[in-house]
């Protein structure tokens, strides 16, 4: 009779293997898949995060860009989408019958046909992606509708867990990720910010700092007075210059890049802007009651000795954090 530890060390029959494929013969991008689901703002089959503070027009945006995959219209009017395809929503603060009205004002305004809309809202009240039963539902309604985008907002309704613990929250993500590998989809994220004083980046997520780990594709929307702002960030390709939108209030109600608009204003008291990693440092220290020291810093954001130097450099004669005996801090 095998011992407990035979059985516990033994294989189960109904794992499958682990696939195996010598490096060379995985597959390119030249199987045909492109760079792009919408043109400089969201990467082929992505998964990331749209984050903003309340009231900063997070909700249209996601339907704005819901719209263009749906119907393969230009986001913003300006941004082409590559592969359009059906696109499911999961709106858990909104009632359906807003996110119906939103979406006709937004097929008005862009000249498509929405009664043809391939967008598919969930009805459910809840939907919390930490338990098995629920991931199962969204599995069978992903299975049926195949979407090319998943809309999930926001992401504090979507489970119970501990928002700023790494661990739960990474497990969660990484079965959004196995859902995305699995239907080859993309995932998007609502979700908010910190309060910043500069341009927004993935440190500024609430939360667990795995949620900017985790993603690919990244825009961040901010609101100074009359102007929104929309950072663009992405882990494998070039982001564009942040520029402003303009939320039209006549009927039908929509966003549109404005590019008569100056530059957005930023707030006063903060480093120019260089690159995203001096944002991502400004940040990393913000949230850190004590000094960080240059190796912790290079931990918590993943990134190059000699890059991280150079920037604590700049960021040092601009005056914007000094360095102490026990690592660098944010100036007074």
């Amino acid at each position: 009779m095998p011992t407990p530890s035979d059985t516990q060390d033994a294989p189960h029959d109904h794992s499958p293997p682990l696939r195996v494929l010598q490096v060379a013969r995985v597959p390119t991008q030249s199987s045909g898949d492109p760079d792009w689901l919408i043109e400089s703002l969201w990467a082929y089959q992505a998964v990331g995060v749209l984050g903003g503070s309340p009231k900063s027009c997070k909700t249209f945006l996601a339907l704005e860009m819901a719209l263009a995959v749906a119907t393969g219209s230009p986001c913003l009017g300006q941004f082409r989408v590559t592969t359009p395809g059906p696109v499911l929503v999961f709106a858990a603060e909104d009632d359906p019958l807003k996110v119906r009205a939103r979406l006709h004002g937004l097929a008005r305004a862009r000249g498509v046909d929405f009664d043809a809309l391939p967008v598919f809202l969930i009805l459910s009240e809840q939907l919390r992606l930490d338990l098995p039963r629920d991931q199962a539902r969204l599995v069978d309604a992903i299975q049926t509708h195949r979407p090319r985008l998943l809309v999930l907002d926001p992401f504090v309704r979507l489970h119970r867990l501990q928002e700023n613990s790494a661990q739960e929250i990474s497990a969660l993500l990484a079965d959004l990720r196995a859902l995305q590998r699995r239907f080859q989809l993309a995932v998007i994220l609502v979700h908010h910010v910190r309060k910043t004083n500069g341009l927004a980046s993935g440190q500024d997520l609430r939360g667990s700092g795995d949620l900017w780990a985790w993603g690919d594709s990244f825009l961040y929307l901010q609101r100074y007075h009359e102007q929104l702002r929309l950072t663009v960030e992405h882990r494998a390709a070039r982001a564009p210059d942040p520029f402003t939108l303009c939320l039209h209030d006549d009927d039908p109600v929509h966003l549109q890049v404005d590019d008569d608009a100056p530059p957005p204003a930023t707030r006063p008291n903060t480093a120019p802007r260089h690159d995203t990693l001096a944002q991502q440092v400004l940040s990393a220290l913000r949230d850190h009651a004590a000094s960080l020291t240059q190796e912790q810093l290079r931990a918590r954001l993943k990134v190059r000795n000699q890059s991280l130097t150079a920037v604590l450099r700049q960021l040092g004669e601009a005056g914007s954090v000094v360095r102490t005996p026990h690592g660098w801090r944010l100036a007074p």
